[in-house]
Protein backbone atom coordinates (compact mmCIF):
# COMPACT_ATOMS: atom_id res chain seq x y z
CA UNK A 1 0.00 0.00 0.00
CA UNK A 2 1.40 3.35 -1.00
CA UNK A 3 1.17 5.51 2.10
CA UNK A 4 2.30 9.08 2.60
CA UNK A 5 2.50 11.00 5.82
CA UNK A 6 1.30 14.33 7.06
CA UNK A 7 2.62 16.54 9.82
CA UNK A 8 1.13 19.01 12.24
CA UNK A 9 1.36 21.79 14.79
CA UNK A 10 4.03 23.07 17.14
CA UNK A 11 5.10 26.24 15.34
CA UNK A 12 7.68 28.32 17.22
CA UNK A 13 9.40 31.65 16.69
CA UNK A 14 13.11 31.67 17.43
CA UNK A 15 14.86 35.02 17.88
CA UNK A 16 13.67 37.17 15.02
CA UNK A 17 13.10 34.25 12.67
CA UNK A 18 10.00 32.12 12.23
CA UNK A 19 10.31 28.39 11.83
CA UNK A 20 7.97 25.42 11.78
CA UNK A 21 9.17 22.34 13.65
CA UNK A 22 8.57 18.91 12.27
CA UNK A 23 5.80 16.79 13.70
CA UNK A 24 4.24 13.32 13.49
CA UNK A 25 2.33 11.77 10.68
CA UNK A 26 -1.36 12.62 10.66
CA UNK A 27 -3.49 10.26 8.62
CA UNK A 28 -6.88 11.35 7.32
CA UNK A 29 -10.16 9.84 8.44
CA UNK A 30 -9.62 6.73 6.34
CA UNK A 31 -6.38 5.99 8.15
CA UNK A 32 -7.94 6.54 11.54
CA UNK A 33 -10.60 3.97 10.74
CA UNK A 34 -9.01 1.56 8.30
CA UNK A 35 -5.26 2.18 8.07
CA UNK A 36 -5.34 3.56 4.52
CA UNK A 37 -3.18 6.16 2.80
CA UNK A 38 -3.01 9.83 3.72
CA UNK A 39 -2.14 13.13 2.02
CA UNK A 40 1.26 14.69 1.50
CA UNK A 41 3.16 16.94 3.93
CA UNK A 42 3.65 20.66 3.51
CA UNK A 43 6.90 22.48 2.83
CA UNK A 44 7.08 23.97 6.31
CA UNK A 45 5.75 27.46 5.60
CA UNK A 46 5.24 29.56 8.75
CA UNK A 47 1.92 28.81 10.38
CA UNK A 48 1.32 25.63 8.41
CA UNK A 49 2.25 22.04 9.07
CA UNK A 50 5.83 20.96 8.52
CA UNK A 51 7.10 17.65 7.14
CA UNK A 52 8.62 15.04 9.45
CA UNK A 53 12.34 15.43 10.07
CA UNK A 54 12.73 11.95 8.62
CA UNK A 55 10.32 9.56 6.92
CA UNK A 56 7.78 8.03 9.26
CA UNK A 57 7.00 4.37 8.72
CA UNK A 58 3.51 4.01 7.23
CA UNK A 59 0.99 2.10 9.33
CA UNK A 60 0.14 -1.40 8.30
CA UNK A 61 -3.35 -1.92 6.95
CA UNK A 62 -5.60 -3.02 9.79
CA UNK A 63 -8.98 -4.69 10.01
CA UNK A 64 -12.16 -2.62 10.20
CA UNK A 65 -12.88 -1.14 13.61
CA UNK A 66 -14.55 -3.66 15.90
CA UNK A 67 -17.77 -2.87 17.75
CA UNK A 68 -17.07 -1.02 20.99
CA UNK A 69 -16.33 -3.20 23.97
CA UNK A 70 -15.38 -0.66 26.62
CA UNK A 71 -17.03 2.57 27.73
CA UNK A 72 -19.84 4.73 26.37
CA UNK A 73 -20.17 5.82 22.75
CA UNK A 74 -21.93 8.97 21.50
CA UNK A 75 -23.39 9.79 18.12
CA UNK A 76 -21.21 11.98 15.92
CA UNK A 77 -21.37 15.73 16.62
CA UNK A 78 -18.91 18.50 15.82
CA UNK A 79 -16.84 19.66 18.83
CA UNK A 80 -17.04 23.38 19.58
CA UNK A 81 -15.19 23.96 22.88
CA UNK A 82 -12.32 22.35 24.79
CA UNK A 83 -11.93 22.42 28.58
CA UNK A 84 -8.79 21.06 30.26
CA UNK A 85 -8.87 22.16 33.93
CA UNK A 86 -5.38 20.81 34.63
CA UNK A 87 -3.95 23.20 32.04
CA UNK A 88 -6.31 26.09 32.69
CA UNK A 89 -7.58 25.71 29.12
CA UNK A 90 -11.08 26.94 28.25
CA UNK A 91 -11.05 27.62 24.52
CA UNK A 92 -13.32 27.38 21.51
CA UNK A 93 -12.29 24.72 19.03
CA UNK A 94 -11.74 25.31 15.36
CA UNK A 95 -12.79 22.50 13.04
CA UNK A 96 -10.11 22.43 10.36
CA UNK A 97 -9.53 20.07 7.48
CA UNK A 98 -6.95 20.15 4.72
CA UNK A 99 -5.22 23.01 2.94
CA UNK A 100 -5.39 23.08 -0.88
CA UNK A 101 -1.96 21.40 -0.98
CA UNK A 102 -3.23 18.47 1.08
CA UNK A 103 -1.71 19.46 4.40
CA UNK A 104 -3.62 19.68 7.67
CA UNK A 105 -4.79 23.22 8.36
CA UNK A 106 -3.91 24.66 11.79
CA UNK A 107 -4.73 28.01 13.42
CA UNK A 108 -2.39 30.88 12.54
CA UNK A 109 0.29 31.86 15.05
CA UNK A 110 -1.75 34.93 15.98
CA UNK A 111 -4.21 32.39 17.45
CA UNK A 112 -1.58 30.43 19.36
CA UNK A 113 -4.09 29.76 22.17
CA UNK A 114 -6.71 28.22 19.89
CA UNK A 115 -6.81 24.42 19.52
CA UNK A 116 -8.12 22.70 16.42
CA UNK A 117 -9.96 19.46 15.79
CA UNK A 118 -9.01 17.60 12.61
CA UNK A 119 -12.38 17.27 10.94
CA UNK A 120 -11.48 14.06 9.12
CA UNK A 121 -10.95 12.26 12.41
CA UNK A 122 -13.86 10.92 14.49
CA UNK A 123 -15.81 13.50 16.44
CA UNK A 124 -14.98 13.43 20.16
CA UNK A 125 -17.25 10.90 21.84
CA UNK A 126 -17.77 8.78 18.72
CA UNK A 127 -15.99 5.47 18.20
CA UNK A 128 -12.32 5.95 17.36
CA UNK A 129 -9.43 8.32 18.15
CA UNK A 130 -10.50 11.96 17.79
CA UNK A 131 -7.47 14.19 17.15
CA UNK A 132 -7.01 17.68 18.59
CA UNK A 133 -3.87 19.72 17.94
CA UNK A 134 -2.46 22.83 19.56
CA UNK A 135 0.57 25.08 19.23
CA UNK A 136 3.22 24.84 21.91
CA UNK A 137 4.56 28.40 21.87
CA UNK A 138 5.61 31.45 19.89
CA UNK A 139 8.22 34.07 20.74
CA UNK A 140 5.91 36.74 19.33
CA UNK A 141 2.60 35.58 20.78
CA UNK A 142 3.66 33.67 23.89
CA UNK A 143 2.70 30.28 25.22
CA UNK A 144 0.49 28.09 23.09
CA UNK A 145 -2.65 26.35 24.23
CA UNK A 146 -0.75 23.09 24.77
CA UNK A 147 2.41 24.58 26.29
CA UNK A 148 1.99 22.48 29.46
CA UNK A 149 0.50 19.40 27.80
CA UNK A 150 3.28 17.17 29.11
CA UNK A 151 2.28 18.00 32.70
CA UNK A 152 -1.00 16.11 32.39
CA UNK A 153 -1.35 12.83 34.27
CA UNK A 154 -3.55 9.75 34.18
CA UNK A 155 -6.91 10.50 35.78
CA UNK A 156 -7.06 14.12 34.62
CA UNK A 157 -10.28 15.08 32.90
CA UNK A 158 -10.93 16.72 29.54
CA UNK A 159 -14.36 18.02 28.56
CA UNK A 160 -15.49 18.78 25.04
CA UNK A 161 -18.71 20.63 24.34
CA UNK A 162 -20.32 19.50 21.11
CA UNK A 163 -22.70 21.07 18.63
CA UNK A 164 -25.54 18.80 19.81
CA UNK A 165 -25.32 20.46 23.25
CA UNK A 166 -23.75 17.48 24.93
CA UNK A 167 -20.48 17.58 26.85
CA UNK A 168 -18.22 14.56 26.33
CA UNK A 169 -16.05 13.94 29.39
CA UNK A 170 -12.78 12.09 28.86
CA UNK A 171 -10.36 10.68 31.41
CA UNK A 172 -6.65 10.68 30.61
CA UNK A 173 -5.21 7.17 30.44
CA UNK A 174 -1.63 7.92 29.41
CA UNK A 175 0.78 10.73 28.53
CA UNK A 176 3.60 9.84 26.17
CA UNK A 177 6.56 11.62 24.62
CA UNK A 178 7.93 10.25 21.36
CA UNK A 179 10.92 11.05 19.22
CA UNK A 180 9.60 12.40 15.97
CA UNK A 181 11.79 10.03 14.01
CA UNK A 182 10.10 7.11 15.76
CA UNK A 183 6.54 8.38 16.02
CA UNK A 184 4.17 5.38 16.52
CA UNK A 185 1.58 6.31 13.93
CA UNK A 186 -0.57 3.21 14.27
CA UNK A 187 -0.54 3.31 18.08
CA UNK A 188 -1.76 6.91 18.08
CA UNK A 189 -4.22 6.80 15.19
CA UNK A 190 -5.07 3.13 14.75
CA UNK A 191 -8.34 1.32 15.35
CA UNK A 192 -9.62 1.25 18.93
CA UNK A 193 -12.68 -0.31 20.55
CA UNK A 194 -13.82 2.81 22.42
CA UNK A 195 -14.36 6.56 22.08
CA UNK A 196 -10.84 7.92 22.39
CA UNK A 197 -9.15 11.29 22.29
CA UNK A 198 -5.64 12.39 21.38
CA UNK A 199 -4.24 15.80 22.33
CA UNK A 200 -1.04 16.39 20.40
CA UNK A 201 1.71 19.01 20.30
CA UNK A 202 5.47 19.28 19.95
CA UNK A 203 7.84 18.98 22.89
CA UNK A 204 11.12 17.68 24.19
CA UNK A 205 14.49 19.30 23.42
CA UNK A 206 14.52 22.25 21.06
CA UNK A 207 17.05 22.26 18.23
CA UNK A 208 17.96 25.90 17.64
CA UNK A 209 19.86 24.95 14.49
CA UNK A 210 16.79 23.63 12.71
CA UNK A 211 14.15 25.54 14.69
CA UNK A 212 12.45 22.26 15.54
CA UNK A 213 11.35 20.49 18.69
CA UNK A 214 12.67 16.95 18.55
CA UNK A 215 9.76 15.15 20.20
CA UNK A 216 5.98 15.02 20.22
CA UNK A 217 3.75 14.84 23.27
CA UNK A 218 0.55 12.81 23.01
CA UNK A 219 -2.14 12.67 25.67
CA UNK A 220 -4.39 9.60 25.40
CA UNK A 221 -7.89 9.77 26.90
CA UNK A 222 -11.09 7.71 26.89
CA UNK A 223 -14.72 8.81 27.05
CA UNK A 224 -16.05 8.05 30.53
CA UNK A 225 -19.29 10.07 30.70
CA UNK A 226 -21.40 12.80 29.11
CA UNK A 227 -23.97 15.35 30.21
CA UNK A 228 -26.07 18.18 28.76
CA UNK A 229 -24.22 21.42 28.05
Amino acid sequence: MATVVLALVGVVLVGVGLSSPSAPAVPPAAVLAQGQAGPTPSTGEPGTVAPPSSPVAPPAAGPPAAPPTTGPILAASTPVRLSVPTLGVEEDLLALGLNPDGTVAVPPLSQVRIPSWYDQSPTPGALGPAAIYGHIDSAQYGRGVFYDLGAMRSGDQISITRADQTVAVFTVTAVREYKKQAFPTLEVYGNIDHAGLRLITCGGPFDATTGNYLDNIVVYAQLTSSHPA
